[in-house]
């Protein structure tokens, strides 16, 4: 497992000087159907912060995601990894967990074993991946149970736990509490502490304000396909500089223009 050392201090600490770039997107756009989705997005996701990206329905929050990702191929700009383009083996360096966690036809165990199995585990290692990977989503008695027919709260659980056990430097996280009960938030919410204390970097789209404040360092305010906003996530929560986010953030609907460039 990743050694705890490994751990970055935030780089808003006093004193601290910034942690380094992990991915970035530059000029990033995405077409479809004649309308550009996503337009001239600029922002960095440095490493051991965690980024939560916020804004209205349609802003472009979850085709970013797939974008950083590289599920997608922009229409133009690029997404960086260290300083380099997106390519096969950074890909691998990251994993994704959707709003519908999608669970294969087996048991919750042997949905871990497959996904370490594509990673070229096998023997001891997979063997110790898979009791650390159900102790921390507290899944350990329903191994034997076909993944599909646990609750919603437990399938997400076992989503980010499958997606950590492979070992990620960066996680990102699409609405991955949206429609779970307060129980089942608070559970995901500790594995993504835990991950984050081992190094693990995370990128979530929440909608969700107080999991904000509990997750963010960074916040990225998305609208109309362009970043409104971004800065410290305690900042922009509380101080928005944006009409755009201090609309949303007082739940009112803004229909002005999308912003030339981020605040």
């Amino acid at each position: 497992m990743r050694d705890a050392a490994c751990h970055v201090a935030p780089s808003g600490a006093v004193g601290a000087a910034p942690a380094p770039v992990l991915a970035a997107a530059r000029g990033l756009a995405f077409e479809a159907g004649g309308r550009r989705l996503v337009d001239g997005i600029d922002l960095e996701i440095r490493e051991g912060r965690r980024t939560v990206i916020m804004g209205a329905n349609g802003a472009g929050k979850s085709l970013l995601l797939r974008l950083l990702h590289g599920l997608i191929r922009p229409s133009a700009g690029t997404v960086l990894w260290q300083g380099r383009p997106l390519d096969r083996a950074a890909r691998r360096a990251q994993a994704m967990v959707f709003q519908r966690p999608v669970m294969l036809r087996r048991s919750v165990r042997a949905n871990l074993r497959f996904a370490l199995a594509v990673r070229g585990l096998s023997g001891p290692e997979r063997a110790e991946r898979e009791r650390a990977a159900l102790a921390s989503a507290r899944l350990e008695e329903l191994a034997r149970r076909p993944a599909r027919v646990l609750s919603g709260g437990e399938q997400q659980r076992l989503a980010v736990a499958r997606a950590l056990a492979c070992e990620p430097e960066l996680l990102l996280l699409d609405e991955p509490t949206a429609s779970l009960d307060p129980a089942s938030t608070m559970a995901i919410e500790e594995q993504l502490a835990e991950a984050h204390a081992r190094g693990v970097t995370l990128v979530l789209v929440t909608h969700d304000l107080g999991q904000a404040r509990r997750i963010g360092d960074d916040l990225v305010f998305l609208h109309a396909g362009r970043v409104a906003e971004q800065g410290d996530a305690a900042r922009v929560l509380e101080a928005p500089r944006s009409e755009a986010a201090r609309a949303w953030l007082s739940g009112r609907i803004y229909l002005g223009p999308p912003p030339l460039r981020p605040v």
